[in-house]
């Protein structure tokens, strides 16, 4: 359930900037939306291929998170043409790795649909601390 709401209110942050700024310009994040002042936003940009043959029904944005702030968890948006089309929110785990899978393919009446197939631009916004804590270690 808190996922749900999570996802929810990221879509609703995704929609509002796109109401009032061309699509390209894309959701840009405030700092000041992080309420400790220890805490900062990474944001970063990949690219993203899906083949319009792809035999795997999932795809999977994952990676790492050096000094994750606890508690924040990584959100990953991506957008096909500067459009909108995917946006997740996902927990850090204690190692600092993160994952989030999501459907490339679906079957509707013995039919393959692709729901991603070409580019993307895949924005991965990251909460880090912006100095470890006494006593803590960095990987």
């Amino acid at each position: 359930m808190k996922l749900l709401l999570g996802a929810i209110f990221g879509f609703f942050i995704l929609l509002v900037p796109s109401i009032t700024l061309p699509a390209s310009q894309g959701a840009e994040w405030d700092q000041k939306l992080v309420p400790e002042e220890n805490v900062a936003l990474q944001k970063s940009i990949v690219s993203m291929h899906i083949p319009g043959d792809s035999k795997l029904p999932f795809g999977c944005v994952w990676g790492t998170v050096q000094n994750a702030a606890p508690g924040y968890p990584v959100v990953i948006q991506i957008y096909q043409n500067g459009k909108p089309v995917y946006v997740a929110q996902t927990n850090v785990k204690s190692d600092g790795s993160y994952e989030q899978y999501f459907r490339v393919t679906s079957v509707v009446n013995d039919k393959v649909i692709h729901i991603f197939e070409g580019d993307y631009t895949v924005n991965i916004y990251k909460a880090v601390l912006k100095s470890p804590t006494p006593g803590t270690t960095s990987t």
